[in-house]
């Protein structure tokens, strides 16, 4: 007599599980694991390749959008800073050296934090560095800074570099040199990193008259001793209070992560229903106006050729808005997401070639990504691979993607790794 195949209960039984059962599995799944582990990559990769496109785009021009040459001056700026407190670190010193300094920084952090190097470390100098420019003058930008500003906090607060980094491969190799019993290499570029930011606090926490409200130097000094402490823990106690920070680390990751699929849900949500209410939306000729203007058009010929079609701008208008308002509501719905998601994307690439707004554009792309389905991510992480494999003839191009296996760990134990 064959023994019965066990199966997994249905969901009208899981639904009579007691609730305080369900609450544990809920806790369990929250502080057990990263969720989204390559949906915060390609974040992280986006990112960070919209701040370091956007810089290098305006390095000609950097004096005058944020720097002493500027018509928004040091003074001006300072006045304002003193009224709505917010942070940078430029209004330390109104030289010509220490704004060098700090957008050299800025652009360092954007394409360290792209290879996901030191991540722990390098996010925070980025979120420093976005914070310190767009604060400095904040008229400049086009919504897309917006996004750019919320996403370098949250990015702070996210394990991101599991997966696609330069971290995740330095993991890699020690837990296979572990598997060999070869001993770890001694990690000196950590405690290095995680001195010069302490430092970096200390001056932070001098200037804090003029570098904004209080939350955020609280917010550097509990990164910065967290760090200490989990390098502490893993060399002395890497049992018990390892698994407590493990579990805290996942559940700042998780509610970082939660809160970013959140703000995006809430800017297509306000958008669509704002645009609902006007006039010019409502009959179907809201893009025939940008589509007109000298300031919106790169390419004039193609914009008048859509412009000049009243059944296109009707078709692009109406569409605008029935994507945004529809998208917070088919979350739970993965192929009407998938395709609405889609559009998204489309529709952002084309206001980056027609209406010149390539920031913007990439900014909002990126925030979208976090809606990737983890299968769709693999793929292309796997074809990326082999991609490379081809160009560099390292490889056999159809050699599995070894990077992508060993992006499975949970990082480097190492002091801001």
């Amino acid at each position: 007599m064959s023994t019965p195949t066990p199966t997994l209960p249905s969901t009208r039984a899981r639904t009579r599980e007691p609730l305080d059962r369900r609450l544990a599995r809920a806790v369990q799944t929250v502080t057990g694991r990263s969720l989204g582990r390559y949906q915060t990559a390609v974040v992280r990769i986006g990112f960070s390749l919209t701040w370091l496109f956007f810089l290098l785009r305006e390095l000609p021009h950097r004096h005058e959008l944020y720097g002493p040459d500027g018509p928004w001056s040091w003074e001006m700026a300072r006045r304002l800073i003193a009224d709505n407190r917010s942070f940078t670190v430029l209004m330390w010193s109104d030289g010509r050296i220490w704004f060098e300094v700090v957008y050299g920084l800025a652009v360092l952090s954007g394409v360290l934090l792209l290879v996901g190097w030191r991540t722990r470390a390098v996010s925070v100098v980025f979120m420093v560095g976005v914070l310190s420019l767009q604060n400095r003058s904040v008229f400049v930008g086009d919504g897309g800074d917006n996004v750019l500003h919320l996403a370098a906090i949250y990015l702070v607060l996210t394990r991101c570099a599991q997966v696609w980094s330069l971290d995740a491969r330095r993991a890699a190799r020690d837990a296979r040199a572990a598997e060999l019993g070869v001993p770890p290499r001694p990690d000196r570029v950590g405690p290095l990193l995680w001195t010069v930011l302490g430092g970096f606090l200390l001056a932070t926490t001098w200037f804090s008259d003029v570098t904004g409200e209080w939350w955020l130097p609280v917010l550097l000094w509990v990164l910065w001793l967290g760090n200490g402490l989990w390098w502490l823990v893993s060399r002395y106690a890497p049992e018990e209070p390892r698994a407590l920070l493990d579990a805290l680390a996942h559940l700042a990751h998780n509610a970082a992560l939660f809160v970013i699929m959140a703000e995006v849900c809430l800017i297509y949500a306000t958008a669509g229903w704002y645009k609902v209410q006007g006039s010019r939306w409502q009959d179907g000729t809201a893009l025939f106006y940008p589509l007109n203007l000298d300031y919106f058009t790169p390419w004039p010929a193609l914009s008048e050729l859509l412009g000049t079609s009243g059944i296109m701008v009707m078709l692009l208008t109406y569409g605008t808005v029935i994507i945004q308002v529809a998208f917070p509501f088919t979350l739970f719905h993965r192929r009407v997401k998938n395709v609405l998601l889609v559009a998204m994307m489309l529709e952002h690439a084309g206001i980056a070639v027609l209406l010149g707004l390539p920031v913007f554009s990439l900014a909002m792309i990126s925030a979208d990504a976090v809606f990737l389905p983890t299968p769709f991510l693999m793929a292309l992480g796997a074809w990326v691979v082999r991609g490379r494999d081809r160009l560099l003839r390292g490889s056999p191009a159809g050699a599995p993607p070894e990077q992508l296996r060993a992006g499975e760990g949970h990082g480097p134990r190492t002091l801001v790794g």
